[in-house]
């Protein structure tokens, strides 16, 4: 990935240039190059405090198993923004991990980002669930909402996947239907929207609907148009942690950029995973 180069200057380039570093601290941590995102970073802060910048350079971090400074950094961004829940949410984050792995840990793994699309509302073909059986606190701090998620069959269950490790169980009224059709073909996407200590939720998006499944909706209440709203704040190919956020307020009308319309949170209820026929009926 070819990132651009620096200019360099002074007085009226400081603000140029401290943008292009922005551009590029993202860039890098968008490829998973997160030493090189780590001294961008530091750069940028050189140049004075920034909330952002500590928060983009706690992540890098983070990610390089420096537990403790990262938390560091977090703490100087709250203290720079008190309002900043990034930093906040995350202090708390790694005050747990810290708890058991100390203030070092391994690299995590590069994670695989679920694509954009799926967060994107498609009539009775997408809907969220929350995970059950959830892994450790451990294993749950490294990862991140926009994570993408793998849905594994396993009997009556339907276990989710996360960079290689099982984070957790879909919740039975959403697995419940989900099972029959996968079994018959259908194909499924997901990703994580938000996640803390003790709760994980995901979208779902069918991606291919098998014949044999003709006239089956896998989320059959599926949102009016006039309970959906266009999303114009921020954008989902931005730093993580930015997406983070905005993914978690969903719920609380916050908007987010390049998403066309998106379903609310609670669109799917426990009504809508009742048993139906298998054949469609005549008319």
């Amino acid at each position: 990935m070819a990132f651009p180069e620096i200019e360099k200057g002074t007085g009226g380039n400081a603000v140029r240039i401290k943008r292009q570093l922005c551009e590029l601290a993202i860039a890098h941590a968008s490829d998973g190059r997160w030493a090189e995102a780590a001294d961008t970073n530091r750069k940028i802060l050189e140049m004075g405090p920034d909330a952002e910048a500590e928060n983009r350079l706690a992540k890098s971090l983070w990610e390089l198993g420096e537990l403790g400074e990262a938390r560091e950094h977090y703490q100087i961004a709250l203290a720079l923004d008190p309002t900043n829940r990034i930093a906040e949410r995350n202090i708390e984050r790694l005050r747990v991990l810290m708890s058991e792995a100390g203030d070092k840990t391994v690299a995590a793994e590069k994670a695989g980002k679920a694509p954009v699309a799926i967060f994107v509302e498609e009539t009775g073909k997408t809907g969220f669930a929350m995970l059950t059986d959830l892994a450790a606190p451990r294993t749950l701090a490294h990862v991140n909402p926009g994570d993408a998620v793998d849905l594994l069959p396993d009997g009556n269950r339907l276990y989710a996947v996360a960079n290689g490790t099982r984070i957790g169980i879909v919740e039975p009224r959403v697995a419940a239907r989900l099972l029959k059709l996968l079994a018959d073909g259908n194909k499924y996407s997901a990703g994580i929207t938000s996640l803390g200590d003790r709760d994980v939720r995901i979208v779902i998006r069918e991606i291919f609907q098998d014949p044999r499944n003709y006239g089956k909706v896998s989320f059959p209440t599926a949102a009016r148009s006039s309970d959906l709203r266009p999303y114009t704040k921020g954008t989902l190919l931005r730093e993580e942690e930015l997406m983070e956020e905005e993914l978690e307020d969903d719920e609380e009308d916050e908007e987010i950029e390049d998403l066309d319309r998106v379903l609310p949170a609670q669109v799917t209820g426990d009504e809508a995973f009742e048993e139906e026929p298998d054949e469609l009926e005549e008319p």
